[in-house]
């Protein structure tokens, strides 16, 4: 049984999920299952989630996932993303915005990081990302997330 998904009701998770490491994907499952926290993952593809959990597939595309993600959220829900841009678009809506590594995006913050995202950017011309990318997640970002995530859930559920 999938949680109530009246927004008027409660706050609602959205994943930004065609990059989410699967670990913190099963970190979102447990809490939304314990805190029956509509949770639901936004992809160009389908991911496997529990019955209790919403997968929405939108059409391959650039930004389609987060495009739709902006489009469906309220003020106050919770969006998990590592991208910036989007990060910024769900702050302008009023959301709130985690990395998979736990870190809180925030009006204080998301300008500086947009600015160093484009700057590295036009380092690369729009070429792949030197390096491959962050380093992989540890333990520690995990329990991170979950720490960050569990406190957030205790202080904006109703």
């Amino acid at each position: 049984m999938k949680p109530s998904s009246d927004s008027s009701a409660s706050l609602q998770i959205w994943v930004d999920a065609d990059a989410c490491p699967n670990a913190i994907k099963e970190i979102l499952f447990r809490a939304a299952k314990r805190t029956c926290c509509p949770l639901t993952l936004v992809a160009n593809h389908p991911v496997q989630v529990p019955a209790y959990v919403e997968m929405l597939v939108v059409p391959a595309g650039f930004d389609g996932a987060d495009d739709k993600i902006v489009e469906l959220l309220n003020a106050g829900d919770l969006v998990v993303t590592a991208d910036i841009p989007l990060a910024a678009k769900v702050l302008d809506k009023g959301g709130y915005v985690f990395n998979p590594r736990g870190e809180e995006y925030t009006a204080r913050n998301i300008s500086d990081r947009l600015s160093v995202r484009n700057l590295l950017e036009s380092f690369r011309g729009g070429a792949e990302p030197v390096g491959g990318g962050p380093p992989p997640l540890n333990n520690r970002d995990k329990a991170n997330f979950a720490n960050r995530l569990d406190r957030f859930l205790a202080k904006h559920q109703k």
